[in-house]
């Protein structure tokens, strides 16, 4: 493996500059003895979250670390040596029947399969909803079988409604606990030692009872963000005295509902029942297969045979003993996951199954396919011509198929549509396909802020959906958009496999890909240019030194995170502009934490000192400012500070204004000269700056640097201390450690 190229500062610099420096080859060893710390270790990172990442942790976590990781002891569910065979075999297949019994009462009692135009709460609270009734025994379990699911009703296309404009984004204000029993609440948390801070938000998840269920069951305390089991374990002691233990069995199901709740932040939609025992071992439970087996019994989680058919066993005909010995004969992996999580799976895989097999495409599209651009182009048309889910990969250059398939499908007559993951990527396909009303962001078509509406039973007014960045793609949200899709709707799921996944649970696309749930479409358009070069090799394993004579790549070493935020700061506002014309608006800081000397918090701090200085008037912000507004959990959105008054912060995203109000600044806004590649992801820029510090060696993965590196379109800078971790990072894994049923879940439905 060869080296990145060597490098210098754009153009001529101070006597303090970059160009000043020898530019060292990233092969350089590292000191004997230096040991690299991840970034993002900050004291209140496990307190104050930044908004945006997928983790509660300060840090910005790699999607290809083991997701399991308990970041808040440093242990990780399943890093038990010599972990215990499936000793209650039975037992857990039992509980597998029991499931799949519930899976089809759920879905017996929409009497039929979930129609495509459900509302986007769609078949997750549908479902759940028809299993706590029956758990309750407001209704009977028997009634769910009583008829056979009828065949779904072919829809009649409506036609054509005038496409909306894009409506300003509107920031939801989440509602608020009623004050008596916010007050009520902070009393019991005041008598049990925990900040009274945590009243609202427990009235808020915990319901008007709030103070009751606490004083009942304080380990409920675990379901609110920032709490682990060391300050869930003082409260109870605190409320309860000595009538808890580390067994009490309101504690171990907690406990196993919060791994769970961990794992999904880091991507999983399930984890191995023998990590959570092991987990739990930790935790000094002293019986974690009894643990784990309560809450199953209570429901706190669902239980599956990893790589059976979850629709096996229907008839109920099947004897357990033969079942048992079947599983002895061969390798079973038990999972564990949450009811959420499981239901999305479920109506995603039906949902996808549903629009694959709508039926024939009776349109001509040989003309459109005869003057394809390019010979990826046509052979993406002709699939989606004849198929109605199509999966395309491809890199940054092949984002123009997707957009020569909208234009080819709206010159038939059809009502085509892209979405993206950002508002950048939104403008982008804009630009490609020649028709701004042919764009939307996906969280703008689901919400109804964007795109044609809906027709009169709720499904989304289109003939064709491509969705680009679909590794962004997580199982919640696939799950509505497939529900909001018409029979008879086409789908192209698009995008780059080599990025990093999305901030929610699932990795919806890779396991698209994996199943081979569809034809698939490999671009064979590179990436032009010397960033392209070099990211193509990332891609595959290779970083490779390429030529760059116009600049368009340069490495600046650094010994220490001083020296990086020095450097950053430098090219920034001083180096780029100058030498590339690129201004310090069109360029983006991207490293691997928010913690640390050289994270996004510092690097912040940095560039506005730098770029724009002020008192920091509004929550720390002052006009021009650059930030990130996280209207969700996992959506960034990149905008400008306008101003402020009363009502709140006034942003400018992408050309839309948006008011964060005064109390949601502090939770949801944050300075964004600098992101992490997590928040970056399906956004470009003229230029990019990405940040290596020595400290971020463990926090680099081959699919992290493939997207911080491919954010940029001219210019790349790489501030580069971490020495051979850059090489080692690259040649490593590709593979995204996820847990996920997806896969099979798609394998069984096609088969």
């Amino acid at each position: 493996m060869t080296a990145l190229p060597r490098g210098e500062s754009p153009g001529p610099v101070a006597d303090d500059d970059v160009a000043d420096e020898p530019a060292a080859a990233p092969g350089t060893e590292a000191a004997a003895g230096e040991e690299a710390t991840a970034p993002g270790a900050g004291a209140d990172a496990a307190t104050q979250p930044d908004p945006g990442t997928n983790a509660d942790a300060g840090t910005e976590p790699s999607t290809d670390a083991d997701p399991g990781t308990d970041t808040d002891s440093g242990t990780e569910p399943g890093a038990a040596d010599g972990a215990a065979g499936l000793s209650e075999a039975e037992a857990e297949l039992a509980a597998q029947r029991e499931l799949r019994e519930r899976i089809e009462k759920r879905k017996a009692e929409k009497a039929g399969p979930i129609d495509s135009g459900a509302k986007l709460s769609g078949p997750a609270a549908d479902l759940l909803a028809a299993v706590r009734a029956v758990e309750s025994g407001e209704k009977p379990g028997a009634a769910f079988f009583d008829s056979p699911a009828p065949a779904p009703a072919r829809r009649s296309v409506p036609a054509p409604a005038p496409v909306r404009a894009p409506a300003p984004e509107a920031v939801p204000v989440p509602r608020e606990a009623a004050p008596e029993a916010v007050t009520a609440v902070a009393a019991v948390l005041t008598e049990g030692g925990a900040p009274a801070a945590l009243a609202a938000p427990a009235a808020l998840a915990l319901g008007e009872r709030a103070d009751e269920a606490l004083r009942a069951d304080p380990w409920r305390l675990l379901a609110l963000p920032g709490v682990g089991p060391e300050q869930a374990d003082g409260f109870a002691r605190a409320l309860l005295g000595a009538s808890c233990g580390p067994d009490d069995e309101r504690r171990t199901a907690a406990l196993v509902g919060w791994l769970l709740e961990r794992a999904a932040l880091q991507g999983h939609t399930a984890l191995d029942a023998e990590r959570v025992r092991a987990a739990l071992a930790e935790r000094t439970v002293g019986d974690p297969d009894a643990a784990v087996q309560h809450a199953v019994a209570e429901g706190v989680v669902l239980v599956f045979q990893d790589g059976a058919d979850d629709r096996a066993g229907e008839d109920g005909e099947e004897d357990v003993g033969q079942e048992a010995e079947a599983a002895d004969a061969r390798p079973v992996q038990v999972l564990l996951g949450l009811d959420r999580y499981a239901l999305a799976e479920e109506s995603l895989a039906d949902g996808l199954a549903r629009l694959a097999n709508a039926g024939e495409k009776d349109a001509d599209w040989s003309d459109a396919t005869a003057a394809a651009p390019s010979p990826s182009a046509a052979e993406l048309i002709r699939a989606a011509a004849a198929h109605a889910l199509v999966a395309h990969t491809g890199g940054e250059a092949a984002r123009a198929e997707p957009a020569a398939l909208i234009t080819a499908a709206a010159g038939l007559g059809l009502r085509a549509l892209g979405a993206t993951h950002s508002a950048d990527g939104r403008r982008r396909l804009a630009e490609a396909v020649g028709d701004p009303a042919a764009a939307v962001t996906l969280a703008g078509l689901l919400s109804g802020a964007e795109g044609p509406g809906r027709d009169e039973e709720g499904a989304l007014r289109v003939d064709l959906l491509v969705v680009l960045d679909a590794p962004q793609l997580d199982v919640e949200t696939g799950a509505m958009l497939v529900e909001s899709l018409a029979d008879g709707a086409r789908l192209v799921l698009s995008g780059d496999p080599g990025v990093l996944g999305s901030a929610g649970a699932g990795r919806v696309f890779a396991d698209v890909l994996a199943a081979r749930a569809c034809p698939q479409v490999v671009s064979r358009t590179p990436d032009p240019g010397p960033i392209g070069e070099l990211v193509s090799g990332i891609g595959i394993g290779e970083l490779n030194q390429v030529e760059a004579p116009g600049k368009e790549v340069v490495i600046v070493p650094v010994r220490d995170a001083g020296e990086a935020v020095h450097r950053t700061v430098q090219l920034v506002a001083d180096s780029v502009p100058r030498a590339l014309g690129v201004p310090a608006s069109d360029t983006q800081v991207i490293t691997v934490g928010h913690g640390g000397p050289a994270g996004t918090r510092a690097l912040n701090e940095a560039l506005k000192q730098r770029l724009n200085p002020g008192p920091g008037r509004f929550a720390g912000f002052d006009p021009g400012d650059r930030v990130a507004h996280v209207p969700a959990p996992g959506r960034t959105v990149p905008g400008v500070v306008v101003s402020a008054d009363a009502e709140g912060l006034n942003l400018d995203c992408a050309g839309s204004p948006v008011v964060v109000p005064q109390e949601r600044v502090a939770a949801s806004v944050r300075h964004a000269w600098a992101l992490s590649a997590h928040q970056a992801a399906g956004m470009r820029w003229p230029a990019v700056v990405v940040v290596l510090p020595g400290d971020a060696a463990q926090g680099l993965s081959r699919r992290w640097v493939y997207t911080a590196f491919g954010r940029g379109e001219r210019h790349l800078s790489v501030v580069h201390g971490v020495d051979q971790a850059l090489p080692r990072a690259v040649a490593g894994a590709a593979g995204q450690d996820r847990t996920t049923r997806l896969r099979a879940l798609l394998e069984t439905s096609g088969s």
